[in-house]
């Protein structure tokens, strides 16, 4: 019996990416209850976090929605672009928000408050809930990215493992906070914690930047791929006569790659073909993902 639509890769990444966020939506509100009954730093930290992995995961569902749509056959190279910069403007926001958390964390230290208890009695509870699913999350994004590789679950799988790590971080901080509440050094915990936060933030703001740009760049293969391809061409070499180059790009999780040659005037175009098309087979079962097109020419090809 066949799968159904349901049970289609795209389909299970589109309902937990919802499921993601509306999970996160209905968190985030009674976080933002807690922060104003605490005032916690910590709990501050990781309700603008927070807002980072909303804007992350409502990207995310955009462009699965769109390329479920069929979207994206309305571009040469899919919705990746599209993809890309949704991560770096992600990652840019990330940025913004360690500026903002790290000088009112720097502030409490010089002007340390204590942690009101009724927003540590409703917070320990909430963020045990939150690291709990969180974890559940991180496990099952990073199943669909094995099984059906993309960006998109990358991102999500990556940013669930990084909010399990911080939602632990913030459950220590109100527990310690809330068991010591009435000693002096106890109001220090709750700053000293949030840089934690803040270094979970700057970890996936460079990640999302630094994983964003080569693709905005169209930045050519990695070196091990550029080899395999000229090892590939090596190897039937009689079958051309010219090498004028590759070109490739990324565009999502997918690897698109032009090779440009020139052939025998002689040779009749279905001896061609034959060749082309047993070198594309070839190089795309060896570089998952990859898009291949051998293109007969007889100069070299210029341009973008």
């Amino acid at each position: 019996m066949g799968k159904t639509v349901t049970d289609s890769p795209a389909a299970a990444r589109q309902r937990t990416v919802l499921f993601s966020l509306c999970f996160d939506i209905l968190l985030w509100i009674p976080e933002i209850i807690v922060v104003v009954l605490s005032g916690s730093v910590t709990m501050f930290a990781d309700v603008l976090k927070g807002g980072n992995e909303l804007l992350a995961t409502f990207f995310a569902l955009v462009v699965i929605y769109i390329m479920s749509r069929g979207a994206q056959f309305k571009y040469d190279y899919g919705m990746g672009k599209f993809e890309t910069i949704t991560r770096a403007l992600t990652g840019g926001v990330m940025l913004i928000s360690i500026f903002i958390i790290f000088v009112t964390a720097v502030h409490r230290l010089f002007a340390p408050t204590s942690v009101g208890s009724a927003g540590a009695f409703i917070g320990i509870p909430l963020m045990i809930i939150t690291a709990v699913t969180d974890g559940y999350l991180w496990k099952k994004n990073f199943g669909i990215s094995q099984t059906d590789p993309s960006p998109i679950m990358e991102a999500q799988w990556r940013l669930r493992r990084a909010k399990t790590f911080a939602d632990i971080a913030v459950l220590g901080s109100l527990a310690l906070t809330f068991t010591l509440m009435g000693i002096p050094q106890a109001e220090y915990i709750d700053p000293c914690v949030s840089f934690i936060i803040i270094g979970f933030l700057m970890i996936e703001g460079f990640h999302e930047i630094s994983s964003s740009l080569p693709d905005l760049f169209d930045v050519t293969l990695e070196e091990e791929l550029q080899l395999l391809i000229l090892r590939e061409l090596t190897s039937v070499f009689t079958e051309y006569t010219e090498f004028h180059g590759v070109r490739s790009r990324r565009s999502g999780s997918r690897v698109y790659i032009d090779i440009f040659l020139g052939f025998d005037s002689e040779k009749k175009m279905g001896e061609v073909q034959g060749f082309i098309d047993t070198l594309k087979v070839s190089l795309e079962n060896q570089i998952p993902g990859s898009v291949v097109s051998i293109v007969p020419t007889q100069e070299q090809k210029k341009g973008n």
